[in-house]
């Protein structure tokens, strides 16, 4: 049986994700945002820029970039998948789709009993580093 995803991805987000990708000649990640500086809001990163730890689950990948979160804040949403998807408007944060006029935004749905059952276990920040060889 196929595994469930935790995190997604739209077409628009994905060919944000593509340009940022070009205009920056390197890999990228994600961070979901705890609410301090703009809200809730998926964080993009060149890989590296923002230093991962054991307090950071690894949620899966979205066009290639591995996709964090805090523990903490994953106990709220363990039970959703998220859908990063892109709105139009200047978010006030680090993330790198700033300068393009759009923000990132997470969509979340209730996963199904079934869904639930065929989640992959999750890894925290420094054992996905390990499996990366970092």
């Amino acid at each position: 049986m196929k595994h469930q995803e935790r995190v997604r991805v739209t077409s628009e987000a994905s060919e944000i994700i593509e340009k940022l990708k070009s205009q920056t000649g390197g890999q990228l990640m994600f961070h979901q945002s705890g609410g301090c500086c703009d809200g809730s809001a998926p964080m993009c990163f060149e890989k590296g820029d923002f230093m991962l730890s054991s307090s950071d689950v690894y949620l899966g990948d979205i066009e290639g970039c591995g996709f964090f979160m805090s523990a903490a804040q994953f106990e709220y949403w363990k039970h959703c998948e998220l859908t990063i998807d892109v709105v139009k408007g200047r978010g006030s944060s680090f993330s790198l789709e700033i300068p393009l006029g759009v923000r990132f935004h997470t969509r979340s749905r209730i996963f199904t009993e079934e869904e639930l059952e065929n989640l992959l276990p999750i890894m925290n920040g420094e054992e996905y580093l390990e499996s990366q060889g970092v």
